[in-house]
């Protein structure tokens, strides 16, 4: 019997630590939720939707012209294109259309299946299909990257030219992706992105940033981004799960890089914190009509800082598509 009140009295202990727990994760829910609604309402959508095969897309036209379809990379949403500066000078030229990706953002991100880049690849097709667009220039942003290449190879009519800008194309060794990946993880991970993950992540904003801008430093201009949206459960698990394939998916799109055949340029920030430029130079040896930019000194984010060299990349695959729909014949030189 004092064994039976021993064990007793030391049981009960651990259920009220547990339950304590419990509840202080559900509080912590409630918080994110009221706190991802919030972000909402301060920072409504700028765009217009477009359901797509159950995915309701936001997304942001602009200029007139030939059309143009920007894709952002992961984490971030069209604000951060838009507070680049890069939406406003290509719509000088060109239609722009830049959609928040699938769980970024103001766009909806159905559970129950894969949003790899042939997924959304398909997905942007049909959207851009519905805008009455049969032809873009595509330029994809860091995960977007594997996106544009796989809209390039899988639907080859629709895409007039390639800007591939600081993307990761060759599997290699990540290890810093584990943690950034465990919110992916089948019901665990529903409880870490609705609790834990936004407070790490608010937490973790500064350092997230010096390693994504380093070596330079974070520009004035996306002092406007909206964090608070970023850290939205919502979008730290669809962002988990971009962080869990991105090795993988750039194994599997790497087999089709050498049916690409339309304009290609590749740029990258030599001093790029987060994917190696080397992944670039890889790339621009296989594809041999491939032009590479290598921006010195510059790091992940050149979409906010080298924008000029950017918007200069986009010109430069427009104006090889018009050389190359006037001589067919024409071959590219490729810069080494």
């Amino acid at each position: 019997m004092a064994l039976s009140r021993t064990s007793s009295s030391s049981f009960r202990p651990a259920v009220a630590v547990v339950a304590g727990g419990a509840v202080l994760l559900a509080a912590t829910a409630l918080v994110n939720r009221q706190l991802a609604r919030k972000a909402e309402r301060a920072n409504p959508h700028r765009g217009k939707f477009i359901d797509v095969d159950g995915v309701r897309l936001h997304y942001v036209e602009r200029g007139s012209g030939r059309p143009l379809l920007l894709l952002h990379g992961n984490g971030t949403m069209i604000e951060d294109l838009q507070s680049s500066g890069l939406i406003d000078r290509a719509a000088e030229k060109y239609r722009v259309i830049a959609f928040d990706r699938p769980g970024f953002g103001h766009s909806s991100r159905p559970r129950g299946g894969v949003w790899g880049p042939n997924e959304q690849a398909d997905l942007f097709r049909k959207a851009l299909e519905r805008l009455g667009i049969q032809r873009a220039i595509v330029l994809g942003h860091s995960w977007a990257a594997l996106i544009a290449v796989a809209l390039a190879t899988r639907h080859p009519a629709l895409v007039e030219g390639l800007v591939l800008a600081s993307g990761y194309y060759f599997p290699t060794s990540r290890l810093d992706l584990a943690a950034p990946s465990v919110p992916a993880i089948p019901v665990l991970g529903d409880v870490i992105s609705n609790t834990i993950s936004p407070v790490l992540a608010r937490l973790m904003w500064p350092t997230l940033l010096r390693k994504v801008f380093g070596p330079q430093p974070v520009p004035g201009k996306f002092a406007g981004f909206p964090v608070e949206m970023a850290v939205r459960p919502s979008q730290l698990h669809a962002s988990a799960e971009e962080s869990a394939m991105m090795v993988p998916m750039a194994g599997a799109a790497s087999k089709t890089y050498r049916e690409i055949k339309m304009p290609m340029v590749i740029i990258a920030g030599e001093d790029d914190r987060l994917i190696d430029v080397e992944q670039s130079a890889r790339l621009h040896r296989m594809i041999s009509h491939s032009r590479l930019r290598r921006i010195a000194g510059a790091g992940h984010m050149i979409q906010q800082t080298n924008t000029s060299e950017l918007m200069a990349a986009v010109d430069e695959v427009a104006s090889i598509s018009v050389q190359g729909a006037r001589d067919p014949a024409r071959v590219i030189t490729a810069d080494r």
